[in-house]
């Protein structure tokens, strides 16, 4: 019989009640939470909860996708270029055979540049619209949504690596590409193309064994009730205060992950000097 521990169902509640208050991913949160709280491998943490992040958006893609709130040529453009990019990325991390400190190091350091992007998404975004928004009105549909492919490409690359940028990165770009959607289609379309490109990259993990299936059931049963608490409280607490807030914890955790990593790097030096000097 599996146990359930009380802190990984706490955790699981913790991150998806503020997925279901903000609507950001919970691989912005959840990931760092197993690497840093828990000592999770972050191969196996991503990988984890990237199929954690596709079973909790399913339910909420459907929603959106019976209250008629996807605009699915979107959804297609970016899957068409998330979803081989995803692949390529994931067999050129197979190929190089990183072994458990490469590993370490590079979903770390991806991760960390995928936290700081989400928060400053979050910070900045109407002063990005402000900016932004008008020159790419200035698109033709074609070029628009050859845009749309070439930011699928990225997320792709990003959310295998990381599980972090489908959420309030991809809304930002939906929002500067599509400005005369409204926002709840702009949020539906974004989630209904994280589900795929978070199962593809998921099952591309599985594939090299980087899931911790009892770990993920574990969170799910925390994090579901979650959200449906968290979706609730969403209109009665300010939206910016929300996003200042969550923005804030990002950046503080991607400044726990670069301090982690440069720790490990320097003790790893250090270890070597004298070995070298023999």
């Amino acid at each position: 019989m599996l146990m359930i521990d009380p802190l990984y169902v706490a955790s699981g509640f913790g991150v998806g009640l503020l997925v279901g208050m903000t609507g950001v991913g919970g691989g912005s949160l959840m990931t760092p939470l197993l690497i840093l709280l828990f000592g999770i491998h972050p191969a196996t943490a991503v990988g984890t909860d990237l199929l954690y992040a596709a079973a909790t958006k399913t339910g909420r893609s459907v929603a959106h996708g019976w209250a008629r709130s996807i605009h699915w040529p979107a959804v297609i453009r970016l899957a068409s270029g998330s979803i081989p990019a995803s692949i390529v990325t994931l067999f050129v991390l197979w190929r190089l055979d990183l072994n458990g400190e490469s590993s370490r190091t590079l979903v770390n350091l991806v991760l960390c540049f995928a936290l700081f992007l989400t928060a400053m998404s979050l910070i900045f975004r109407k002063a990005i619209m402000d900016r932004y928004r008008w020159r790419l009105q200035q698109f033709d549909p074609r070029t628009t949504a050859h845009t749309t492919v070439l930011v699928g490409a990225a997320l792709g690359v990003l959310v295998s690596i990381s599980s972090v940028g489908a959420g309030a990165v991809g809304v930002t770009a939906l929002l500067l590409l599509y400005p005369q959607l409204p926002m709840t289609r702009i949020v539906g379309s974004d989630i209904a193309h994280a589900v795929p490109l978070a199962l593809v990259a998921g099952m591309g993990h599985w594939a090299t064994g980087a899931i911790d299936w009892h770990l993920m059931g574990v969170l799910l049963v925390g994090s579901l009730p979650g959200i449906v608490v968290g979706s609730y409280f969403a209109h009665r607490v300010p939206e910016s205060a929300l996003r200042l807030g969550l923005a804030a914890t990002l950046i503080l955790v991607a400044g726990n992950l670069v301090n982690h990593e440069l720790h490990s790097s320097f003790s790893m030096i250090t270890a070597f000097a004298p070995s070298a000097a023999h």
